[in-house]
């Protein structure tokens, strides 16, 4: 599987998530119409990373957003109250989109080779599909609230152990080797988010997703395959 693969069979769009946005939030939204609700939630989403990517969320006031998306002040408030609920409902999605698509990914394979390879795939060409939300979820993460950043923990725990589940299971069965896949994963967990966090190096050295995905599984393969990897797809 290459990115554009992916992108075929990950099928989504900027303005899918917008309506994923809406259908979990609608409750709290006093804009009842779908189509208005979503072709403006996602405005004012390319808006806030538009502008925090610039100069920080905690930097950017109601009304650059105003201005930025061309709606007024009482129309931004009609789907979220304030800047905090708007930090906790990207960061929640942001969560949900990559715990979903990991474990969709990592199940479509039995052989843990392959689920590993799957698992970290997918994570790479999901950040470069919807770079501004992860750059978004990482770098604001400090801003958030108590109960938010416990929860920005927990997803961070639970996509390690997704990959150290892997590994477990492929040591079971003699394809990975005996060590610390705990902190095996968290290592893997730092290189996926390299590419997203300083890809201007990568751009600098013309390195392209697909090239960088390739090596970081190179690298990885060649320090978690057991020595007889005779399981080997």
């Amino acid at each position: 599987m290459n990115y554009s693969e992916f992108k075929k069979l990950y099928g989504a769009r900027g303005r899918d998530i917008a309506k994923e946005v809406y259908l979990v939030n609608q409750g709290a939204m006093r804009i009842k119409k779908e189509k208005t609700a979503v072709a403006n939630l996602e405005k004012i989403l390319s808006a806030v990373f538009s502008i925090t990517y610039k100069k920080g969320f905690q930097a950017m006031s109601m009304r650059d957003l105003s201005l930025k998306t061309g709606m007024s002040l009482g129309a931004l408030y009609a789907y979220f109250p304030g800047k905090e609920e708007l930090l906790a409902i990207i960061q929640d999605q942001g969560r949900v989109m990559v715990k979903e698509t990991l474990s969709r990914f990592a199940r479509a394979h039995d052989h843990p080779l392959e689920k590993l390879r799957a698992a970290i795939r997918a994570h790479i060409y999901l950040s470069e599909l919807f770079r501004p939300w992860f750059y978004f979820t990482f770098m604001e993460a400090r801003n958030l609230k108590p109960a938010g950043f416990e929860a920005v923990k927990a997803m961070e725990e639970h996509t390690q152990k997704i990959l150290s589940d892997i590994l477990e299971l492929g040591e079971e069965q003699g394809v990975f080797k005996s060590g610390n896949h705990e902190l095996t994963a968290c290592m893997i967990k730092a290189l996926q988010q390299e590419w997203y966090l300083k890809r201007w190096k990568y751009t600098k050295q013309k390195i392209t997703v697909d090239a960088f995905t390739d090596h970081v599984l190179e690298m990885v393969e060649g320090f978690c395959l057991a020595d007889d990897n005779t399981l080997t797809p």
